[in-house]
């Protein structure tokens, strides 16, 4: 899957499994430049996150909710209502996001 960001894709992972959603990025040293996805999640911690992010909380049809921008490591999103999947995106990419807006989700 990918996402479309104005002209360009960025590829998403998305993480399956306890031990994989727990780990997350934590102790990625790399910046990365592709999407993580999480779904059925309402919140959201930063602990042993190495980098900044940029976040996007969206709804079940991948409406965006909320928008976190330069969110640093070791801070907290409380549990908000409706949202369904969350999204890690590399740095300064949810500039290009608006709220209310669908996500672009391609298979291919």
């Amino acid at each position: 899957m990918y996402l479309r960001v104005k002209k360009k894709k960025i590829m998403i992972k998305e993480l399956f499994g306890f031990w994989n959603r727990f780990k997350g990025l934590k102790f990625v040293l790399d910046p990365i430049d592709y999407v993580v996805k999480f779904s059925h999640k309402k919140f959201v911690t930063t602990n042993f996150l190495c980098q900044k992010i940029d976040i996007i909380l969206t709804d079940r049809e991948d409406k965006i909710l909320y928008i976190y921008e330069n969110f640093k490591s070791e801070q907290y999103i409380l549990p908000k209502c409706k949202v369904y999947n969350v999204y890690f995106l590399p740095l300064h990419t949810a500039k290009n996001f608006k709220v209310g807006e669908k996500l672009t989700i391609i298979e291919k």
